[in-house]
This record gives C-alpha cells, structure tokens and sequence, in this order.
C-alpha cells in the first residue's frame, strides 16, 4: 500500500474516507501459506520488500511477485536470481533481468530524484557482477548511477583520471577483492560517505573475501563503512539511504 497515495486520493476526492479507513485496516502482510509478504514496508522503511531469489523456487518467487503487486508493491525487486527462474517470472510478468548480476526487476522503475549520483567503483573486472547488483538496486531506488569500472590500485592511475566523477558523487561504492586497498584509496581522495564492498574474488590467502573485508574493516580513511562480501545489494540500498536523506 502506499499511505501517501491513499491520502492523496482522500484529499482529492478520489475515494471516500470509510474507503481509505478500510485500506488501512486491512493486514499489513499478506499470508500466502509458505510466506507473509510484507506489505506495508514502504510505509515504514519507504521501500517495498525485496526478494532474495537464492534458495526459493521459480513457484515461490512468481507467488510472492504476485502478492507485491497486487499490495501496489512495484517496482519489485528480486535479487540472486538464475536465468531459469528469471524465465518463469517472465512468463508471468513483464521483467527487467541482468543475468550478470542475477537481478531482476517487476514494474516501472522511477525516476531518479536523489540528492545526486552514486558512484559505483570495482577494482577489476571480476567484481563487476557485485557491482551490477549494487547499481542496479540503486537505480531500482530511484538514484543516478555512474559506473567506474576496473580502476584498481593495480594501475592507481586509471582511477585518477576519474577525478571529477569522484569529487561530484553524493556517495560511492568501492567493490573490490583481493586486498581491497580501492576502499581506502577512495576514501582518501572523497569528500562523500565511501560503502565498501569485499568480494570473494582472489587466489587462495584472500580466503574468499575474508582479506579484502578485513582490510577495508581497518581502513584508515575516514568515512569508510563495510558491508557483507559479495554484498551488492546491501550496499546499493544504503547508498540510496544515503543520498535520499535518509538516516
């Protein structure tokens, strides 16, 4: 549900108060018998329910699309998602899917209106998947997003030549594996909050991410936070947070 749009509609005469009461009397989750769909956390968080696709069946995921969408739930956003299962969805509804990121999408996205743009930085190429998924929620969210990719500390000097891009973000996701020394590069050339993003990407001592979030955890740059390895998703809606003003 989303309670602005209902009291809009009251206000401009679109629907009776006793209709609107009735809204907001209903559950504010719907039981589907294997899952509660949480419907009211627009309203509580000011976005919808994400839905994590790992684990679930293409059944399950088209179920829960199904019960969002009738809440008024759109966009739905539904992470870790396979081409099989994207597949499925697609017979049902009208998606967006990046099989890269395993991310996909039910409904208009809107447009952006954050405070300003998302930088999303990787050190190689081999995060980029990370990457998508951490862009892709941002612009799900209604954020711009610029993408800076395969600027690592391996060639520092293709990272300064995105100078400008770095000093106009509102705030930037800094994904890399192996050591994760992006993070506190960043973080020191930034005037902005810098999200740092493990991934599990390295030969065997970066211990499948453990190395890199260790170090982007002692960071000695300011403004530097961590989120979970391979985290994208974690990362792209905080960023949104972040650049709409949210604490």
């Amino acid at each position: 549900m989303d309670t602005r749009k209902l009291l809009n509609d009251v206000k401009d005469g679109k629907i009776s108060v006793d209709e609107a009461l009735l809204s907001l009397k209903k559950e504010p989750f719907e039981d589907i018998g294997f899952a509660k769909v949480d419907l009211h956390r627009r309203t509580r968080q000011g976005t919808a329910e994400v839905i994590y696709g790992a684990g679930k069946s293409a059944e399950r995921i088209v179920s829960i699309v199904g019960s969002m969408v009738r809440g008024g739930q759109e966009p739905v956003i539904i992470t870790r998602i396979d081409k099989a299962k994207a597949d499925e969805l697609a017979k049902n509804y009208e998606i967006s899917y990046n099989e890269e990121a395993a991310f996909a999408t039910v409904g208009r996205l809107p447009d952006p209106d954050g405070a300003g743009t998302v930088v999303v930085a990787t050190g190689g190429t081999s995060d980029i998947p990370v990457a998508e998924e951490a862009a892709l929620t941002a612009e799900a969210l209604g954020n711009k997003v610029i993408r800076m990719y395969d600027v690592g500390v391996a060639g520092i000097h293709r990272l300064m030549s995105h100078m400008e891009e770095i000093m106009d973000a509102n705030v930037i996701i800094a994904i890399a594996g192996m050591e994760g020394a992006l993070a506190s590069v960043i973080g020191g050339l930034a005037d902005c909050p810098v999200i740092a993003v493990p991934t599990s990407v390295g030969y065997g001592a970066s211990f499948n991410g453990l190395s890199a979030l260790l170090s982007m955890l002692n960071s000695c740059a300011s403004g530097v936070s961590v989120v979970n390895i391979d985290n994208g998703f974690g990362a792209g809606y905080l960023a949104s947070m972040i650049n709409h003003g949210k604490k």
